[in-house]
């Protein structure tokens, strides 16, 4: 039988300015995926699996070593928090408090504000079964921190399904009431390389939110019938990016959060990915009530990656789990308060089905 040491191991990834360690981990098994975790922002640093003749290839966007993350990063593969997304004007106002936060994307506050749940290094845990692997991360967010209210305990747990699937597992708990709203942000190109422009979206949503000029929701909830972000068949995703149309406009292309089918709490496959070139195949399940479809747009032409490649403007997208953007100023919105003795739970799977046939 294996063991648990040739199912996860570990390795050194860098150093942090204070001279702190920081690791990376790689958790595989025997003819599904691989994938290599770092304790410094829960990053997914690469993620192979093999394409419809075999072949392994890390299918999403990061760098080689810590280094690359600390000079500059959007958001590469990492836990954001304690709010993914945007609140409006970096305020909110909870039990009739208002609660300041760092505002980090013009006047908003994005992912956590300016050192984020991606810039923490977490506490480290090869976890798990002698026959799969997991990694458990935690980490204590202060009182105050970024401006959030209350000592917030997070565990995120990492691990590898027998379906072929990456699984992680959110808890939370605070001791004052607080707002949250945690997500994985990896950003995918299932060909390896090149744009992701090619690659067939599925979404199992009637309805989006649309933002205003700062990428605020507006509170409506559209249906996406008779507009580009109607993904209930196949698209590629460049089919309609460049149409004239005022979302897409706001968001440069595709950066918007859609009101899932589903009962909230129910894990289930919500998006689905296919790279007609290799055959690969993408499943996003969740148990979240939104999740925001990122096209890359903002990605800086010239980023220097692993192995050398180079990424530029929408070589990834990404698909974010997550409750609503600015929740918390939008009474209408699912809620994303937690409260003392209340367990936040959120689970988030990338899932590769086998790969499609060259004639599927």
């Amino acid at each position: 039988m294996l063991t648990m040491e040739t199912l996860i191991s570990q390795a050194p990834f860098g150093s942090m300015p204070d001279g702190s360690t920081v690791d990376i981990f790689t958790l595989r098994k025997p003819g599904g995926i691989e994938a290599r975790i770092s304790n410094y922002g829960g990053i997914l640093v690469s993620l192979k699996t093999p394409n419809r003749d075999g072949h392994l290839e890390d299918v999403v966007l990061g760098y080689d070593h810590l280094d690359g993350y600390l000079a500059f990063s959007p958001y590469f593969g990492a836990i954001v928090g304690r709010f993914a997304n945007r609140i409006a004007k970096a305020t909110f106002k909870l039990e009739g408090v208002t609660y300041t936060l760092a505002a980090n994307n013009g006047p908003n506050s994005l992912h956590g504000g300016l050192k984020g749940f991606d810039k923490k290094v977490w506490q480290a845990a090869q976890t798990g079964t002698s026959s799969t692997p997991a990694l458990t991360l935690n980490y204590l967010s202060k009182d105050g921190e970024e401006g959030y209210p209350g000592n917030l305990s997070v565990k995120a747990v990492y691990s590898l399904t027998d379906d072929h699937g990456l699984r992680l597992d959110f808890t939370a708990a605070t001791d004052k009431t607080t707002v949250l709203n945690l997500s994985q942000h990896t950003y995918f190109n299932l060909a390896g390389k090149g744009d992701i422009l090619g690659h067939q979206v599925q979404i199992e949503a009637d309805r989006f939110t649309p933002v205003d000029g700062a990428l605020i929701p507006t509170g409506e909830l559209r249906p996406v019938a008779g507009t580009p972000f109607d993904f209930h068949q196949p698209t590629a995703i460049g089919a309609r990016i460049e149409q004239d149309d005022e979302q897409l406009k706001r968001g440069q292309g595709y950066d918007h959060n859609y009101v899932l089918n589903h009962p909230p709490g129910r894990l289930d496959v919500i998006a689905r990915v296919t790279e007609p070139v290799t055959g690969r195949v993408l499943e996003v399940l969740t148990t979240e009530p939104g999740v925001q479809f990122y096209s890359g747009n903002f990605i800086k032409d010239g980023i220097k990656g692993k192995g050398g490649r180079v990424y530029n403007r929408r070589t990834g997208f990404c698909f974010e789990a997550q409750h609503f953007p600015d929740s918390p100023n939008q009474p209408a919105f699912p809620t994303v308060t937690l409260k003392p003795g209340q367990a936040y739970r959120n689970t988030i799977i990338f899932r590769f089905p086998s790969p499609a046939s060259r004639h599927g």
